[in-house]
């Protein structure tokens, strides 16, 4: 079998928890471009990671890969993810995998076109205990989902960061607050509607970003409350609970995709209180490795573009109650 061969669009840091997880995944980065091939952070990100600087972004579409991995500023997702595809790249596209659902529709249909394998980069998907939460949710083991109340944020001090800025795609929603959301749907499906209230930078809503933001998903018989900001303590705050009608669980640590310590369930239901531990795990060598499968063929991708355009959905609905001040229905 050939090599699966990647190229990495920019040099952010993320890209260093995947260069090591394609390498272990069996794949080699024969390809890194960047907005300015001159600078010194460039030749030195280069250099730390022995991967080839062809120059921008463009030649690295243009040259021979397999698959790109673009990890740019959020406004940057859409069109080179698009212009990937259309060269024939399968892409690995970081979260949020555009600024709305339209956008995310444009990728799908660019993807089933091409036929090429697009995957939206939510590596915490692929973590063990993920997939328990996931039994413990659907399987009854709490009895019927009452309610589930997930928060990530952390203290971010940069002032430059283009996560501050409206046109970049900023806001604590799309970066942080995006997994609650989306584990809340792994766990009880689509909401019927969604409210949300926000605390935004200068500019307000039409201006500024949601520095925090937290919202409520209407579900027919649960609730779900999703809580993030930019100005928590640190460290980042990962927190998860479920509420049934016949137990709960608790969870620290759940959206982390490379652990370094075990993550451990907290159970308590009729037979008392119980913890399940999970060794630390690197999801991003899992997310990697089935990215590859699916690009291949050898199996079914676990998450098509498809569910990134529902789960924008909800992301542009919170955004728009938060703005509104009032509910919003997700539209299908």
């Amino acid at each position: 079998m050939t090599t699966f061969r990647w190229g990495i669009l920019g040099a952010a840091r993320i890209a260093r928890a995947l260069i090591p997880a394609i390498r272990a995944s069996g794949g080699e980065v024969v390809a890194l471009g960047v907005r300015d091939p001159a600078s010194d952070h460039a030749r030195t990100f280069s250099q730390e990671w022995d991967v080839p600087l062809v120059g921008g972004y463009q030649d690295v579409i243009a040259a021979d890969v397999d698959a790109i991995y673009n990890p740019l500023p959020n406004d940057l997702h859409l069109p080179w993810t698009l212009a990937a595809l259309h060269a024939g790249k399968h892409a690995l596209t970081e979260k949020p995998l555009t600024l709305n659902a339209a956008e995310a529709t444009q990728l799908a249909d660019a993807a089933q076109q091409t036929g090429r394998t697009l995957l939206e980069a939510f590596a915490y998907r692929f973590q063990p205990h993920v997939t328990r939460l996931r039994e413990i949710a659907q399987g009854g083991e709490l009895g019927e989902l009452r309610a589930v109340t997930g928060t990530f944020g952390f203290h971010m001090t940069n002032p430059d960061d283009f996560r501050w800025t409206a046109e970049k795609g900023g806001g604590a929603l799309y970066d942080v607050g995006t997994y609650p959301v989306n584990l809340t749907r792994l766990l009880l499906g689509e909401p019927r509607a969604v409210t949300a209230q926000a605390r935004w930078t200068p500019g307000g809503p039409e201006r500024g970003v949601d520095a925090g933001l937290s919202g409520l998903l209407h579900y027919p018989q649960a609730l779900a409350t999703i809580s993030c900001a930019f100005d928590w303590t640190e460290p980042s705050t990962q927190r998860l609970t479920l509420t049934g009608t016949r137990g709960t669980v608790d969870v620290d640590g759940v959206f982390h995709s490379h652990t370094q310590h075990p993550t451990r369930l907290r159970i308590t239901d009729a037979t008392g209180e119980r913890t399940e531990d999970f060794p630390p795990y690197n999801a991003y060598a899992a997310m990697v490795s089935h990215f590859q499968r699916a690009a291949r063929g050898e199996e079914t991708p676990l998450y098509p573009p498809t569910e990134a355009v529902a789960h924008a959905r909800v992301l542009d609905a919170l955004l728009d109650s938060a703005r509104k001040g009032s509910e919003v229905k997700i539209q299908r």
